[in-house]
């Protein structure tokens, strides 16, 4: 479904609560016009009743009422209003008029006090006015209250309440119109940065990763650009990422290959199997060193920061994992004239990922062996410290200088005078990029009395679980 342009959502928007407002508007100023015109008319009524006093006299204790014809004229007009009339005595009766007309709800009023109210005569809306007044019998001084009622009909303050309503209606819809050209045009004018922006992004070169300008940008806009800024500079880092992860491919595989390339001739070239075997040793060793560069570079490529991957960390026995990476490189020290050890004190509960955490711990022991030469000793040692798993590979070999121990993290880095020509350079780093996931620290220290100590210090767990206290050598 195509959403609506953002003019017209905004237009709609505008229009829907202004039209509300014109309808509460047209309700105020109908009920303003009808105040209006019941003051205009009142007056008339008003008068009326003034004109119909004058015809009123007491004479020997009866009334002559004689109502001028003006009194009724006033009302005369070509709306077709109905005008209701009525005298009454005191006690209610009716001198003259109509006898059924409505008396005001309240009665008691000052005299010469005009008092208007609404009601309904023979099914009509009318408007009344009445007034008492008293009326003095000359000859024997006697006073008695009489009430004067005039009734109209509403039809012409309705036709004039309605002729205002529309005048001001007509008047408010032309501004409504201009008001949303004025908002159409406004918004069109505003909407230009976007415009701007989108045929700038549109004219880019595909491999134009460059951020975009952020100066004189409207404010509700920098939020936009800058969202796109950053997507675009983790785009660029992801490539980067690739790139580098393709050039370190090549860098790693190249020797390799061409030293199998190499064996492989010279194996081709000997007739006699027994001189075959010493061009195959070296060629398999460099298959095996060449398929572990692999796996190596593909770790990295999955464990670059900006790659998106994000383990997923779940509870395990920290201790009983790194006993298991011991065990299984037990025949590599071994061969190597290596003693390799393990130490648990109690069992230690971590998070992470079983697979990531086994190659940290393979990468380590393996860098251990590698490098401490014969007859050395590395101990892979397990323990909580603070109530934080520590993992440590512990090794007495030559060790790493304090000023290159921060190097040693960057990829393909080999230290001044290593003599060890296998490995890739790629095991640390690969152990911090793991670390790194898990929310962990990598630190290398001197062991006491020489050699190495990488150690690992995890986050505390939520919970830690309890076991039998385990230790081997």
């Amino acid at each position: 479904m195509k959403v609506p342009s953002l003019r017209l959502q905004l237009s709609l928007w505008l229009l829907l609560p202004l039209l509300a407002l014109l309808a509460l508007d047209a309700w105020m100023t109908y009920h303003r016009a009808m105040d209006a015109a019941h003051e205009a008319f009142d007056r008339t009524l008003e008068a009326s009743l003034k004109s119909m006093r004058e015809g009123i006299r007491l004479h020997e204790g009866r009334f002559a009422i004689d109502v001028p014809y003006l009194a009724l004229e006033i009302f005369e007009s070509e709306d077709g209003s109905s005008i209701y009339y009525a005298i009454r005595d005191e006690h209610g009766a009716t001198l003259t008029g109509y006898d059924d007309l409505p008396m005001p709800a309240v009665q008691k009023q000052a005299l010469y006090k005009t008092v208007f109210h609404d009601a309904h005569f023979r099914g009509q809306p009318i408007r009344m006015a009445a007034q008492p007044l008293p009326v003095r019998d000359t000859p024997s001084g006697q006073t008695r209250l009489v009430w004067v009622l005039v009734g109209e009909t509403i039809e012409p303050r309705q036709m004039l309440a309605r002729e205002i309503l529309m005048g001001s209606l007509q008047q408010e819809m032309v501004l409504v119109t201009l008001a949303l050209g004025i908002v159409w045009l406004g918004v069109r004018r505003g909407l230009r940065p976007l415009h701007r922006l989108s045929a700038t992004v549109a004219a880019r070169d595909a491999d134009d990763l460059a951020p975009l300008e952020q100066k004189d940008l409207p404010a509700e806009i920098e939020p936009l650009v800058e969202a796109i800024n950053q997507y675009v500079a983790r785009m660029h880092r992801m490539l980067l990422a690739r790139k580098r992860f393709f050039a370190d491919a090549a860098h790693q595989l190249k020797t390799p290959l061409a030293i199998m390339q190499a064996q492989s001739e010279l194996a081709l070239r000997e007739r006699d199997g027994d001189r075959i075997r010493p061009h195959l040793r070296p060629l398999h060793d460099t298959v095996r060193q060449a398929a572990r560069g692999v796996q190596q570079l593909l770790s990295l490529s999955r464990l670059e920061p900006d790659s998106g991957y994000a383990p997923a960390l779940q509870p395990l026995r920290l201790d009983a994992l790194a006993k298991s990476v011991a065990l299984d490189l037990a025949p590599v020290a071994r061969a190597g004239g290596v003693d390799l050890g393990f130490e648990a004190p109690a069992p230690v509960y971590a998070m992470g990922q079983a697979e990531l955490l086994q190659e940290l711990t393979g990468n380590l022991v393996e860098n251990a062996i590698r490098h401490t030469g014969r007859d050395a000793s590395v101990t892979v040692r397990v323990c909580a410290n603070a109530g934080e798993p520590l993992l440590q590979v512990v090794d007495n070999g030559p060790g790493i200088a304090a000023s290159e121990r921060e190097k040693v993290f960057e990829r393909f880095y080999r230290c001044d005078g290593n003599q060890v020509q296998e490995g890739s350079g790629l095991g640390l780093p690969i152990v911090q990029e793991i670390a790194r996931t898990h929310g962990a620290t990598v630190m290398l220290e001197e062991t006491p009395g020489g050699g190495l100590t990488v150690s690992v210090r995890f986050r505390a767990p939520a919970a830690e679980g309890h076991g039998d206290k385990t230790a081997s050598r």
